[in-house]
């Protein structure tokens, strides 16, 4: 079970591509990268994750939605390729409505089109589906990821928790070898963290794990696939 929980003193903070993120001086954490909130998450979660999957249909977990910025754009994404996406997101501890205001992501993305229904997804009531559109199915669901007991549902997890410093408990073996389980075999996991004690635990469960080059202000990121020949214990 996590034992994190959210300081107070979350407020948005502009970071230097000029998109904003929430930042904490108490946790000295931050929800994106100050390089670039939009830049990072564009190049991990989308350029090295999403674009990545093949199929008209593809079933996403997001651990860690957060702000909701790769949420924003996967459905962006959707939109350009013509897929659609049953996207499910792990967060304990959604943003509240005034944050999200105060982010404006739709915005920065530059579809202010889609502000209130980004809105009326962050904030809705976990565990229901909500059918958006032709490209993007939603639902967060608040069990931890420690918790997780999907076996081969997905074709893609974001990996977006605060880092192992702050949530020690989200980077085990344990919950590698669960999302592990709950990929498709060819399935990816993609993460910003590069570090080589998370590489060698997500190898631990199984991953074959390659170092991509990084967002700006990183150098590495990785990308995590389970074995296409492989069958699950």
């Amino acid at each position: 079970m996590s034992t994190y929980a959210p300081p107070p003193d979350f407020a948005p903070y502009r970071t230097n591509d000029g998109s904003l993120t929430l930042r904490s001086v108490q946790l000295d954490e931050h929800y994106h990268s100050v390089v670039g909130a939009l830049r990072e998450s564009r190049h991990v979660y989308i350029d090295a994750g999403l674009r990545w999957i093949k199929g008209e249909h593809i079933d996403l977990l997001e651990v860690g939605l957060g702000t909701g910025l790769n949420l924003l754009l996967s459905w962006i994404e959707a939109e350009r390729s013509g897929s659609m996406i049953s996207y499910t997101a792990i967060e304990p501890f959604p943003v509240d409505l005034a944050a999200l205001r105060a982010l404006d992501h739709a915005t920065i993305c530059g579809v202010e089109e889609k502000r209130s229904r980004f809105e009326e997804l962050m904030t809705t009531s976990a565990n229901a589906w909500m059918d958006v559109d032709d490209h993007l199915r939603f639902r967060r669901i608040e069990r931890p990821v420690q918790e997780l007991t999907d076996e081969a549902a997905y074709d893609v997890v974001y990996f977006d928790a605060f880092g192992p410093n702050t949530q020690p408990e989200m980077w085990t073996l344990d919950v590698f070898a669960r999302t592990y389980r709950a990929l498709r075999p060819g399935g990816i996991l993609v993460t910003y963290c590069a570090k080589g004690e998370v590489r060698r635990t997500m190898q631990a469960a199984g991953f074959s794990v390659e170092r991509l080059q990084g967002p700006p202000g990183k150098r590495e990121m990785l990308r995590a696939t389970k074995p296409i020949d492989t069958t699950d214990a």
